[in-house]
C-alpha cells in the first residue's frame, strides 16, 4: 500500500498492491452487491457514479475481448473499458437469476432493487476499510472508492499498457491529467521489481 498526501486536501491518496486488491475483494465477497461494486471500481476503473449505472446490457464480447460499456461517464462521455472474464461471468450469472430486466442496474441494495447511490457505495467502502484496518493495517482507513480507480490505472501503466490506451479506457481526455492525478506513484510490485536490482536494498 502506498499513500501520498493530496495537494489540496488533508486526506491521503492510496494505491493498493495487487494482493491488497484481492484481499479487499475477498473481504466483501459474501455480499454479492458489495463485491460487484468494488470489483467494478478496482478491475474496470469505474467512477462511483458509473458503478451505479452498470447493467447486464453494458457487458459485451468484442474482438478486443470482454468490454464494459460506460454509456454516460464523466461529462456524459461514452467509452468502453476491459472487464475481466470472471467479473463478466459474475454479472452474466447474476442477470440470469433475477427478475429485473437486463437494463436494470447490476449493483442493488438488499432493500431496493432500483439500484444504489454513490452515498451507499461510500458507506460500503467505509465498512470494508474499517474492518480491514482493525484486522491488518491502520492505513486501510484512508481508502476511498476513487482510490480503486487510481490503483487500477497505476497497475495498467506499471504493466506497460500504453498510457494513451489507459486514458481511453479510463475516460481521461489528456495524458497530463492521468499522469498527474492517477499514476502519481508506482505500484508496490513495480517498486519491489526495481529494488531487486539493487543488492543492498
Amino acid at each position: 500500500m502506498n499513500l501520498r498526501e493530496h495537494d489540496q486536501r488533508e486526506d491521503m491518496k492510496v494505491w493498493l498492491s495487487a494482493d491488497e486488491v484481492d484481499r479487499l475483494l475477498a473481504h466483501v465477497e459474501e455480499d454479492t452487491n458489495h463485491w460487484l461494486a468494488l470489483s467494478l471500481a478496482a478491475r474496470c476503473g469505474l467512477r462511483s457514479e458509473e458503478v451505479t449505472q452498470v447493467t447486464p446490457n453494458d457487458v459485451k464480447n468484442t474482438d478486443a475481448g470482454p468490454m464494459l460499456i460506460v454509456r454516460e461517464g464523466k461529462g456524459d462521455k461514452y467509452r468502453e473499458t476491459p472487464i475481466p472474464p470472471g467479473l463478466k461471468m459474475s454479472i452474466d450469472s447474476a442477470a440470469q437469476y433475477r427478475p429485473e430486466p437486463d437494463d436494470h442496474p447490476v449493483v442493488t441494495s438488499r432493500s431496493d432493487t432500483a439500484g444504489v447511490t454513490t452515498r451507499t457505495l461510500r458507506r460500503w467502502m467505509k465498512d470494508a476499510r474499517e474492518e480491514l484496518a482493525q484486522l491488518e493495517d491502520d492505513r486501510w482507513r484512508h481508502l476511498t472508492m476513487h482510490d480503486l480507480r487510481r490503483t487500477w490505472a497505476t497497475h495498467l501503466k506499471s504493466e506497460d499498457v500504453d498510457a494513451l490506451l489507459v486514458c481511453d479506457w479510463g475516460g481521461w481526455e489528456d495524458l497530463e491529467t492521468f499522469l498527474n492525478a492517477y499514476r502519481g506513484t508506482f505500484t508496490p510490485e513495480a517498486q519491489k521489481r526495481e529494488r531487486e536490482k539493487v543488492e543492498w536494498l
